[in-house]
């Protein structure tokens, strides 16, 4: 099986984040985990809980609709200092020589093979961190930030993420702010990594037109296998084609499953299938792997990082060749992240 990069986890932020190296009881994912599913790379988000009521509640509505309440918005100070905490976390086990953090696509490069230290992309889920001026931006920058979510699915400075409704459309409401527009040009300037995963649809249009790079949503998944506000419509599919971006398949159950259940008896054939829409509609150039590990619910089939191969199997067994799958697991994103980069960053 072909090593993977996987576009998605909040394990920086989960309480028991101290045992990352060496193992955790719980979660998703640690180092010794990773390992064992074959996965020598991944994006490690650092994400702020909301201010008031953490994440979301999820609640069924009269009108059959699921949705998850509003989370609060986060003060810029507040979001400034937890998001400087997790990047230390992650620039420790770097220094401990538990993994790599990315800089330059030749640190992508060199992890693929081999039992060395895998490789970690630092991203900020949710710009809430930055200051409106961008001035701290550069300072991210030089210490390792290479991907960045302008939302998660709350509002900010800078854009409105998208709510978590099913079913729903993703026109949710208005887009990026004029800061939003700002954020978003000097990011592809300093060759930072931009993620619609959880913006709303008139924030993706909006990233689109300013043309920044291949457009990426790292943990997504297909409007119209599961019409959650939270995926992708075909129009959208389409323009992440045309642009030479691609989706990480994200391994939520609610946003895979049609009757929308945060339920982990969710067979592997299902993110198959949403794999499959893709390659379908855009090409398989344009499909990975976006696990949301430690950030949701996933299949129970697949348990945790270490059962990765289980996953490229279910993929195998929906008709993808071996070339396909090298392409799913790794080489996508790393041609996509080496675009945004560029070759000596």
């Amino acid at each position: 099986m072909p090593a993977v990069f996987d576009g998605h986890n909040d394990a920086l932020t989960r309480p028991d984040h101290a045992r990352l190296a060496t193992g955790r009881r719980g979660g998703h994912l640690d180092l010794p985990r990773m390992r064992a599913g074959g996965v020598r790379g991944g994006i490690f988000a650092v994400f702020t809980e909301s201010a008031v009521g953490g994440r979301e509640e999820r609640v069924p509505r009269d009108d059959g609709v699921i949705e998850f309440r509003p989370a609060a918005p986060v003060p810029h100070q507040v979001a400034a200092a937890n998001a400087a905490a997790a990047a230390g976390r992650l620039l420790g086990l770097e220094r401990a020589g538990a993994l790599r953090v990315a800089r330059r696509i030749a640190d992508v490069d060199g992890a693929r093979e081999g039992d060395g230290a895998p490789v970690a992309v630092l991203h900020l889920e949710g710009a809430e961190a930055i200051d409106p001026g961008l001035e701290s931006l550069e300072l991210w920058h030089a210490g390792g930030l290479r991907s960045l979510g302008p939302a998660w699915s709350r509002g900010n400075a800078f854009a409105e993420g998208v709510p978590f409704l099913s079913p729903a459309s993703p026109d949710t409401g208005p887009g990026l702010s004029e800061a939003g527009r700002a954020l978003i040009r000097r990011c592809a300037a300093l060759g930072i990594m931009v993620d619609v995963s959880h913006l709303n649809e008139a924030g993706f249009w909006d990233v689109a037109r300013l043309e920044p790079g291949p457009i990426v949503a790292s943990h997504s998944a297909v409007h119209a296998l599961c019409p959650s506000s939270r995926n992708l419509t075909d129009a959208q599919l389409d323009e992440i084609g045309a642009s030479g971006g691609l989706v990480g398949i994200v391994f939520a159950c609610p946003f895979l499953r049609a009757d929308f259940a945060d339920d982990p008896d969710t067979p592997l054939s299902v993110v198959a299938e949403h794999a499959r829409y893709v390659a379908a509609r855009i090409g398989v150039e344009h499909v990975a792997l976006g696990s949301d590990f430690d950030g949701a619910t996933i299949p129970a089939p697949l348990g945790d990082v270490s059962g990765m191969p289980r996953l490229l199997e279910a993929l195998e067994h929906a008709g993808f060749t071996a070339a396909e799958l090298s392409l799913i697991a790794w080489e996508n994103w790393r041609r996509v992240l080496a675009a945004w980069w560029g070759p000596d960053r």
